[in-house]
C-alpha cells in the first residue's frame, strides 16, 4: 500500500504534537550566568527549535539576544560578550500562539510600572484576547509581538501588590490556562507554574547558585543538583538574600499536568511527577500490550519516543524486542515540494528499514500517538516493502479526538483522524492488519491519574478550564507586525 502526500502532508511531514517550549532560569553569584544558561537550552532543545533567546542582567542593565534559529546556531563566542552578568534566563520556542517570525522570539523584554522585566514562557493562555484589552485601556501597554508570552511580562511588570509574589498571584487570579515561566528583573529572578500545574518547571542548585528548567534533564546537563519540581500555583522569587517560595492555593489543591509531557514531549532521562519518564513510557508499552495482546516475532518501536514504550510491550508480551527502524538524526525541516515519484521521501529521509531484521517477520510496530495520520501509512508502506508478512500497530496513547489550547500544537479538529473515522477506518487508512491504542482507562492507571491530576483533554474533550474553540495561534496576530531587532541593551 503506497499512498502520495497531499499538502496537509506537506505542511507537516511528520505526524506528532508539535514540541511547547523550553525555559530555563539561572542564578550564579559571582559567575556569568549566560554559558549555563546556553547549556541548559541546549538540553531542552527538543521542545523547540524554531527560535532561541538568553536574557541577563548585571544589576544596570537587561540584555537580551535572540534569533531564528537552533540554540546551537544563533550563539557564538562573541555574542556572550554583552550577555554579562549573574542572573541569566532563556528560552528555546516552538510557536503555539503568535507566528513564527523574529519579533515573537523570546526572552521578550517589557518596561512597567515595577522597571524593567524580561520574561520565558512556557504554555498558552486562552482568554488572551481578553487580556490584551485590558493591559490596553487599565495600563495603556503597547506591544510588539503577537505572543500571549508579553501579555504575561506587562502583567507582571504592572501588576498591583508590593512584592513579586503578589503581582504573580494577582496574574494566576486573571489569566487562564498554561503558564511555567522565568522572569527577569536588575536584580532577581522570578519563576512560576500555573496553578493547575499544566506545564512542567523544576529546581536545582549548583555551587551555590540556583537553577530554573522546564525539565530536570537541563539540570544534568549543566552539572546542577536537580532538588525538586515546582508546585502547581507556586512562585520561587531569587535574589542576594537567597530563595524564597510562595504558594497559591486559588484552584484549592486541583491539578491538571499535561499527560502528554509524559507520553511524547519530555525526554525520556528527566523526572516529571516524580518518576522517571523513561519508566513511566516503558510501563505504558506494558499496558498496552494487556490490553492488545497478538502473536508475533517481533516488537519495534519508532524511533525515537516509543522506544521505551516498545521495550515495555515487548518485555510484558515475551516478544522479543529489535531494532527495526533507524532514524536520521539530523534531518531538519523541509520546504521542497517532493516530486510524485518520490512520494514517501518525508518518510524515507527520516526512518531507514533493517530490512534483514524484518524480513518475513510478524511485527508489532508501538508508536506514542497518531495525530492526523499522515506518517503512518508511509512507515507501514516502507516495512512491507522490506518484507514485514504481517504490520500489527500498537499507540501508547487514547485515540486523540480534541485539539489542545493548553500550549501544543496538536492539530484543528477537522485534522484530527480520529476524530473523523473509526479506529477500524484508521486501521484500513493506514494499511496496518491490527491498530490497538491504549485506553485513556489504561493510561490513567500507569501515571497514576485514576482520581485526576492530569489533562488529558485531547482524549476525552473534558478540559481543565472552559475554552474558546475558536481559539487559534493567530489570535493575536495584527496585519502588520512590527519586527523588532534580535539584540536589545534596555
Amino acid at each position: 500500500m503506497s499512498i502520495g502526500l497531499d499538502q496537509s502532508q506537506l505542511r507537516f511531514p511528520f505526524d506528532h504534537p508539535k514540541e511547547e517550549c523550553g525555559v530555563v532560569g539561572v542564578y550564579m553569584p559571582g559567575h556569568e550566568a549566560s554559558r549555563l544558561t546556553f547549556f541548559g537550552l541546549f538540553a531542552l532543545q527538543h521542545r523547540g527549535q524554531e527560535s532561541a533567546g538568553i536574557a541577563t542582567s548585571n544589576g544596570k542593565n537587561i540584555n537580551v539576544h535572540s534569533d531564528m534559529g537552533l540554540v546551537s546556531q544563533i550563539f557564538r563566542e562573541e555574542d556572550f560578550y554583552p550577555l554579562s552578568g549573574e542572573l541569566a534566563i532563556g528560552h528555546t520556542r516552538y510557536s503555539t500562539t503568535g507566528s513564527s517570525q523574529l519579533c515573537n522570539a523570546q526572552p521578550v523584554v517589557v518596561q512597567g510600572h515595577h522597571g524593567r522585566l524580561a520574561l520565558a514562557h512556557n504554555g498558552n493562555i486562552i482568554n488572551a484576547v481578553q487580556v490584551k484589552q485590558q493591559l490596553e485601556e487599565q495600563w495603556n501597554c503597547s506591544f510588539s509581538t503577537t505572543t500571549d508570552s508579553e501579555l504575561i511580562a506587562h502583567l507582571l511588570a504592572n501588576a498591583p501588590g508590593q512584592t513579586w509574589e503578589e503581582r504573580v498571584f494577582y496574574g494566576m487570579r486573571v489569566l487562564n490556562g498554561a503558564f511555567s515561566f522565568a522572569a527577569l528583573t536588575l536584580d532577581a529572578i522570578i519563576a512560576a507554574r500555573d496553578p493547575l500545574g499544566i506545564r512542567p518547571l523544576c529546581l536545582g542548585k549548583l555551587n551555590g547558585g540556583w537553577v530554573i528548567a522546564s525539565e530536570s534533564c537541563a539540570m544534568e546537563h549543566i552539572g546542577a543538583t536537580f532538588l525538586r519540581e515546582i508546585e502547581p500555583g507556586e512562585v520561587i522569587v531569587i535574589d542576594q538574600n537567597g530563595l524564597r517560595s510562595s504558594l497559591w492555593r486559588g484552584d484549592k489543591g486541583r491539578r491538571a499536568m499535561c499527560v502528554f509531557e509524559l507520553i511524547y514531549f519530555a525526554r525520556p532521562d528527566s523526572v516529571m511527577d516524580g518518576k522517571l519518564v523513561y519508566s513511566t513510557r516503558r510501563e505504558m508499552g506494558a499496558q498496552l500490550a494487556r490490553e492488545h495482546p497478538v502473536e508475533a516475532d517481533l516488537v519495534i518501536g519508532i524511533p525515537d519516543s516509543s522506544t521505551a514504550a516498545a521495550v515495555g510491550y515487548a518485555q510484558e508480551s515475551g516478544i522479543p524486542y529489535s531494532d527495526g527502524l533507524i532514524k536520521n538524526r539530523y534531518v531538519g525541516r523541509t520546504f521542497i515540494e517532493p516530486e510524485q515519484r518520490m512520494r514517501d521521501i518525508g518518510v524515507r529521509q527520516k526512518f531507514n528499514p533493517l530490512t534483514e531484521v524484518i524480513q518475513g517477520k510478524r511485527l508489532v510496530v508501538v508508536d506514542d500517538s497518531i495525530v492526523r495520520g499522515t506518517t503512518t501509512p508511509h512507515v507501514v508502506s516502507l516495512l512491507r516493502r522490506a518484507g514485514a508478512s504481517e504490520i500489527h500497530m500498537r499507540v501508547c496513547a487514547p485515540p486523540i479526538k480534541n485539539p489542545c489550547y493548553m500550549g501544543v500544537d496538536m492539530a484543528t479538529r477537522q485534522e484530527l483522524i480520529a476524530a473523523n473515522n473509526t479506529i477500524e477506518e484508521i486501521r484500513v487508512i493506514t494499511g496496518a492488519d491490527s491498530l490497538g491504542y491504549l485506553t485513556v482507562e489504561g493510561l490513567m492507571k500507569v501515571v497514576g491519574g485514576t482520581h485526576g491530576g492530569f489533562c488529558s483533554a485531547c482524549f476525552t474533550g473534558n478540559y481543565p478550564v472552559p475554552v474558546q474553540l475558536e481559539l487559534g495561534k493567530l489570535a493575536l496576530e495584527k496585519p502588520s507586525s512590527k519586527v523588532v531587532k534580535a539584540s536589545t541593551n534596555l
